[in-house]
């Protein structure tokens, strides 16, 4: 990429993310400063010239998510004051994107409040990875590259371990279109979990919709948060008559009990990717991996800039 006309800056969300973008695109990380005064209040300074640029901030908005996204809207303050070109924002992790609509009386639609807020700052562009809710795109009155990460399973890790004869299981009604998806590429069948939700965080498997009686079953899902539902799943699958279930997703978010309720399910293997970098507890788990998604946003990165099709990716 030519060096003199953009500049890559990464967070402090996941500097090992924005490394290996800055590697394969062949463009060091920008200079940037930031730092936490003593009542808790972001700064940022950028350390070098970027007037004209096409600047690309890499931040997932993942826990501490306040701090996170705090730390992107000031980065991207800075950039316009220093007359960049352009600002494309790029979160691999979208953080409140559950509360994209109204689920009682007199509660907010916080996804759209971040989204005001990120074009409020002088955001661009905005690249994300499989969001929780497609429609959130619809926040936005400026371009919304939405990439998958389905390329990135496919390719390492599905297509060597399993054949047309697995099961794709999307874990509620929500996710069906996301497992169906994965289902046609390996022209393989596709499984239902009937869930219903009595409160925050607490799932409750009532049915199993589909075969899966000796088969190979993967769960699919877009983020693993507490891992109730996942577990709750893996549960009823094996129930029915599954000979091994292993789950991917992309958000290995992991609050809570997560690991714990992972390590006592059946689940064989849990595959999620580094948007989000992973604790030491996660790390340590020998039943969780880590797939890279560093290749999928460089390449993302490459085609915006020099105008390609970023559709063509997943196509």
């Amino acid at each position: 990429m030519a060096a003199s006309r953009v500049c890559l800056f990464s967070g402090n969300a996941n500097p090992e993310l924005s490394l290996e973008i800055g590697k394969v695109l062949g463009t060091p990380l920008g200079q940037v400063r930031i730092q936490r005064f003593s009542d808790g209040e972001t700064f940022c300074e950028i350390g070098e010239n970027v007037r004209g640029m096409d600047t690309y901030i890499v931040q997932p908005t993942c826990s501490p998510v306040n701090d996170n996204l705090m730390e992107l809207l000031i980065m991207c303050d800075a950039l316009r004051r220093a007359s960049a070109s352009s600002i494309t924002a790029v979160m691999p992790y979208y953080g409140y994107a559950r509360q994209d609509r109204k689920v009682a009386p007199r509660t907010p639609i916080t996804s759209k409040l971040v989204a005001d807020l990120l074009v409020a700052s002088g955001v661009n562009r905005v690249v994300c990875v499989d969001l929780h809710a497609g429609q959130i795109q619809g926040f936005f009155n400026i371009p919304f590259d939405h990439l998958y990460a389905l390329p990135v399973f496919l390719d390492d890790y599905l297509k060597q371990r399993f054949d047309s004869q697995a099961v794709f299981v999307s874990p509620d009604a929500g996710g069906v279109e996301r497992a169906r998806a994965y289902s046609k590429r390996l022209d393989a069948a596709l499984a239902i979990v009937d869930k219903r939700r009595e409160r925050a965080n607490v799932s409750e498997v009532m049915h199993l919709i589909g075969d899966v009686q000796g088969r190979d079953c993967i769960i699919i899902d877009d983020m693993i948060d507490t891992a109730g539902t996942l577990a709750n799943a893996a549960r009823a699958v094996m129930d029915r008559g599954a000979r091994r279930v292993v789950a991917c997703a992309t958000h290995g978010v992991f609050s809570g009990p997560a690991i714990q309720r992972i390590e006592a399910s059946p689940l064989e293997e849990v595959v999620v990717t580094n948007s989000i970098p992973g604790s030491e507890e996660a790390r340590a788990s020998k039943k969780i991996r880590y797939l890279s998604i560093g290749r999928l946003l460089a390449e993302a990165i490459r085609r915006i800039h020099h105008s390609d099709s970023v559709s063509s990716l997943f196509v």
